[in-house]
């Protein structure tokens, strides 16, 4: 893959913020930091324009709350050809931690995390974007 150089001008506070970026997430370059930007920007345009898309959906919840493993997973059937795989770790005896890989059109994609997240019992929930695919 060939690089290309280029010449940026920030304001002062934009510099700052992108150092801060590069310290933080540990990016050797102020390139890397600027690379990541432009893609994290290229995956939510793929999810705005409802493209085939990956990505995994969190959940953190007590199973001691009625039900929600059995209706996280009564979902997950409805839904299947959108499911890769699950993760379930127990992170304590009230906690579970679900990682859901999921695939499919963004839209269908967000119905299905949102249907998750909003279960009574869940603590915790997301929906991390990954590229199109």
């Amino acid at each position: 893959m060939a690089v290309q150089r280029f010449g940026v001008s920030l304001k002062k506070e934009l510099l700052e913020k992108l150092d801060q970026l590069v310290k933080v997430r540990q990016f050797p370059s102020r390139s890397q930091a600027i690379a990541y930007l432009i893609e994290k920007e290229g995956v939510q345009e793929d999810w705005s324009d409802d493209q085939e898309v990956a990505g995994a959906i969190v959940l953190v919840y007590d199973h001691h709350k009625r039900d929600v493993a059995d209706e996280s997973t009564r979902l997950q059937h409805e839904v299947h050809h959108l499911i890769l795989s699950v993760q379930h770790i127990h992170i304590s005896y009230e906690r579970c931690l679900e990682t859901i890989a999921v695939k499919g059109k963004a839209s269908k994609l967000r119905v299905l995390a949102n249907r998750l997240i909003g279960m009574k019992g869940v603590e915790y929930g997301e929906l991390v974007m990954s590229k199109s695919v």
